[in-house]
């Protein structure tokens, strides 16, 4: 009678975490994101949620976001490296999406963060409305801000060093690829 081999339990641990490793830009080969999309939810203690779009097109990626919710006034807006929103503060999403390691600075600047926004402005009813193009950041590729985190922030990103001092995290979403959000 033959005995069931077994694996290590070392060779099972690697087997697992080599069939879970994914990044995002996982996707089929000769596919492009066209589309994305994160559905931002209230950190702890805040009210702040909505939907923010990412669009690709000719000129770069068309950002359009509907958040509710926030205190009036302007908000840091921010991908963050990580697309873990396991923490109620939002901090497991890590520190600012910047793969090529270059000072933080707003969106008008030639070099920043490739996850540096700007700012939301929410009126004295607690939206905001976002639309703008932005061409530092794509949808796949080494600058792909899929499967990263989307961070609103409670006060304005003055663009001062490290981060723009906006503050604590106030909602908190993840970048994924929208619904026919791919093409050939």
């Amino acid at each position: 009678m033959r005995r069931p081999s077994t694996l290590s339990a070392p060779m099972l641990a690697a087997a697992v975490i080599l069939g879970c490793a994914s990044t995002g830009a996982d996707h089929a080969e000769g596919e492009h994101v066209v589309r994305a999309v994160a559905r931002m939810l209230p950190t702890e203690g805040s009210g702040a949620s909505g939907t923010v779009t990412f669009t690709r097109t000719e000129v770069g990626v068309r950002i359009q976001a509907d958040i509710s919710g926030l205190a009036p006034g302007d908000h840091g807006f921010h991908v963050h490296q990580w697309g873990d929103a396991s923490a109620p503060d939002g901090k497991s999403a890590g520190g600012h999406f910047n793969p090529h390691g270059t000072d933080h600075a707003l969106p008008e600047a030639a070099v920043r963060h490739v996850g540096d926004l700007g700012n939301l402005h929410a009126g004295a009813d607690g939206r905001a409305v976002y639309d703008r193009v932005d061409t530092g950041l794509t949808l796949d590729g080494p600058n792909s801000i899929v499967g990263r985190g989307l961070i609103i922030h409670a006060k304005l990103d003055d663009g001062g060093q490290p981060t723009g001092n906006a503050g604590a995290r106030v909602a908190i979403g993840v970048i994924g690829i929208a619904t026919n959000g791919t093409a050939d």
